[in-house]
């Protein structure tokens, strides 16, 4: 295979496959609540363990994965995070009961703490500077393609065939993921004499997994007023807090937030936080329009979706080689101000809007992230030092994580509350949910258009240390 591709690229093949797998089923099961719900005879709540799990392990997993790769290598870390993935969704397809579907579902979760953050630092370690931004892009495909496309190909499942396909289609690209990984992926030098920072990974533990915790139990503002998940949230925060104490106290931190003194770093962590919020407040609202406002049904609910998908992947691409030709300055800006105006643009509809108006407003939504998000945050990544790419990446993933677990509670209890609200006042169900999805569109777009500046700062402090680079070299 590599006479076909020079080994550096198989590198990307091998985490791009590993990460579709992990983003596409955690999509693909969404949709498939209400049909678990019937097979084991649960509840909403219990059955929404199997999604909330997953969020859970996964956001407690990551911020361990910049001292395990230091300590046991990265390459290594990533294939038993993978095996682990392939066993858990094996495992999860014989599954006898509801609880023992959750804790498959649990397995899969830390598997992919340990390898999001793992792919792009395998990345790093294979190309260098002026050619990360294309690699990132083509790796970054799964991370954006998967979440539009899941819910339609697990829907299909649902309606085509058992079950437990929602766990073995996840196999094939496994295990080839697997072999190429096993292969390709470079060997990564251990890191001799670190210790364990017990105390920042308990309360960095705590606090992220109660506030996702949390977060997943929240639907409804009656969810958000229960004294339990408020004290959950607050016990969350709390914790967070003395983790950033401990850790600027420590001299070998779990996650060392020095890395945020680095300008470049934190816009790019902003930048991901407000396009995660972009994509899965988006991912959240459309449905609602296309099914609820529209009739239509999940088929054309898919639909809708394929071309933000298929743009996005393409625009990557186009991002990151431009991000190393030319800096992130012009790619990053422009792909925020497009997915600012169309962002915005979709909560100008109405019931008379054509559907080939909103397919293509998602279409250049998909061109816009295509060219912020990943460059964004290679650019950052690229901003320091090469030991912290993977401790950064866990940062940067655990935002994303906890940023798009935030703003589907809150969309989803503004929804609920806002259409309520209307409802009495235009008369029917359709303009009141019109109405409340409009205005969550707006939200969203403000978000985005206060997120634009970021984009020039980005630009210009990446810049200004590429200058300090070539002076100091």
């Amino acid at each position: 295979m590599s006479r076909l591709f020079p080994e550096k690229w198989l590198v990307v093949i091998a985490v791009l496959l590993g990460t579709f797998t992990i983003i596409l089923n955690n999509s693909m099961l969404n949709p498939a609540v209400p049909h678990l719900m019937n097979i084991f005879g649960a509840d909403a709540v219990s059955t929404g363990w199997v999604i909330t799990i997953f969020m859970v392990t996964m956001g407690i997993t990551m911020p361990l994965t910049g001292y395990l790769g230091d300590k046991y290598g990265k390459k290594q870390l990533y294939l038993i995070g993978l095996f682990i993935f392939l066993a858990g969704s094996i495992l999860g397809s014989t599954s006898w009961d509801l609880s023992s579907l959750i804790f498959f579902r649990g397995m899969q979760g830390v598997a992919g703490g340990l390898m999001m953050p793992l792919s792009m630092a395998l990345i790093f370690e294979v190309f260098p500077k002026y050619e990360r931004g294309l690699a990132v892009g083509i790796w970054g495909i799964a991370a954006m393609m998967a979440p539009t496309v899941g819910p339609t190909i697990g829907g299909f499942i649902i309606e085509t065939g058992p079950w437990q396909w929602l766990f073995l289609v996840n196999v094939p690209t496994g295990i080839i993921g697997l072999i190429i990984g096993s292969m390709y992926l470079k060997n990564t030098n251990k890191v001799e004499g670190i210790s364990f920072d017990k105390w920042g990974f308990v309360t960095v533990t705590a606090g992220v997994g109660t506030i996702l915790f949390a977060l997943g139990k929240v639907s409804t503002l009656q969810h958000l007023s229960d004294p339990f998940n408020i004290g959950l949230i607050v016990f969350g925060v709390l914790s967070l807090l003395l983790f950033i104490r401990i850790e600027n106290r420590t001299k070998q931190p779990l996650l060392d937030l020095s890395i945020f003194k680095n300008r470049a770093f934190t816009y790019s962590v902003w930048i991901s936080i407000s396009t995660s919020i972009a994509l899965f407040g988006g991912i959240f609202l459309i449905p609602l329009l296309i099914q609820h406002v529209y009739g239509l049904n999940a088929i054309i609910t898919g639909l809708i979706f394929l071309p933000a998908a298929l743009f996005s992947g393409i625009f990557m691409t186009i991002g990151g080689r431009i991000l190393d030709q030319k800096g992130p300055l012009l790619v990053v800006t422009s792909g925020l101000v497009v997915t600012a105006i169309c962002t915005m643009m979709l909560g100008f509809t109405t019931k008379d809007t054509s559907l080939v108006v909103i397919f293509l407003l998602m279409a250049m939504r998909g061109i816009g992230q295509g060219l912020s998000t990943m460059p964004a945050t290679t650019a950052g990544m690229n901003a320091i030092p090469d030991q912290f790419v993977s401790r950064g990446s866990a940062m940067n993933n655990v935002f994303r994580q906890m940023s798009s677990a935030l703003v589907i509670v809150f969309i989803s209890i503004f929804y609920e509350v806002r259409r309520a609200h209307v409802f009495p006042m235009v008369g029917t169900l359709e303009e009141a949910s019109l109405q409340a999805i409009n205005e969550g569109f707006v939200i969203l777009g403000v978000i985005a258009i206060v997120t634009v500046p970021l984009g020039w700062l980005l630009g210009k402090e990446a810049e200004k240390q590429e200058k300090n680079t070539t002076m100091s070299a």
